[in-house]
């Protein structure tokens, strides 16, 4: 009998000792960046899609992400004492990781809608942009929206210029709509003759034909006008109000028109 209750002793110990794991782990998994207290050093992830110059790209040299949002981000950071890491995602894998935790901040060239505002949480805008039409340079067909009747158009996917199209081939006009990762296949399509058009945004594009694709021009005026912002997952109000505190910083200091010049972007696309 005395055997018995020991080892029922022992059972209900073991059971209490695993429960209060659990619920160790299950709190442990819960915990946000902005919950975490003591010594430990928070350090926020920011992911962007890096084939998006000159706002996020690459560098040749050093194999490291850099770009005026990037930049940007990093200076907002130190004005608002935070430490971020910056990594790579695809455009269309940006707002679901943000969703399910695993990065705390989107800067991307992510422009605010409606659409998007409800899934995720922007800062105030932090720069002016707009889409913009572009075709072969020997294209003398295609001059502005109103010529893209039964054409082939090319988007990246997930962006607000993928939306302007499917609007324009829903409305009749766009025949098909072809879908591509990266604004260097899309126009690498349009160069080749696969598509008529492509529809991405301005700054964007200016910077892909300035940087020797001279087989590619503008043509129209800008398609819509738009604003970026940076964005974090819904209900994170402190973080949130850190990031537009360090912008309006940033801004004010001067280290704002320094990057517009750095990043050879218009005065014009500083949201005064």
């Amino acid at each position: 009998m005395k055997q018995k209750r020991k080892l029922g002793q022992i059972v209900l110990a073991v059971l209490l000792v695993l429960g209060l794991v659990f619920t160790v782990v299950a709190c442990g998994k819960t915990e946000s960046n902005e919950n975490v207290t003591g010594n430990e050093e928070v350090v926020y992830k920011v992911a962007c899609e890096p084939t998006f110059p000159p706002f996020e790209y690459k560098d040749i040299e050093t194999d490291e992400i850099t770009g005026f949002d990037i930049d940007l981000i990093k200076a907002i950071a130190e004005e608002s004492g935070l430490k971020v890491e910056i990594q790579g995602l695809g455009f269309d894998a940006l707002t679901p990781a943000l969703q399910a935790g695993t990065i705390d901040i989107i800067a991307s060239g992510m422009t605010i809608d409606e659409e998007r505002s409800k899934q995720v949480d922007f800062t105030e805008p932090y720069i002016n942009s707009g889409l913009a039409l572009a075709v072969a340079k020997t294209n003398e067909t295609i001059k502005s929206e109103k010529d893209l009747q039964g054409t082939k158009v090319a988007v990246q996917i997930g962006t607000t210029g993928a939306k302007k199209a499917n609007a324009l081939k829903e409305a009749g006009i766009v025949k098909q709509v072809k879908t591509y990762d990266t604004i260097d296949v899309l126009m690498a399509e349009l160069a080749k003759g696969t598509v008529d058009a492509v529809i991405n945004d301005l700054p964007v594009t200016q910077e892909f034909i300035k940087k020797g694709h001279s087989e590619i021009k503008i043509v129209g005026e800008p398609m819509d006008s738009e604003q970026y912002g940076f964005a974090v997952a819904k209900g994170k109000t402190e973080l949130l109000q850190k990031l537009n505190d360090g912008l309006e910083k940033v801004m004010e200091s001067g280290k704002y028109a320094e990057l517009l010049e750095k990043y050879a972007l218009p005065e014009n696309a500083w949201p005064k």
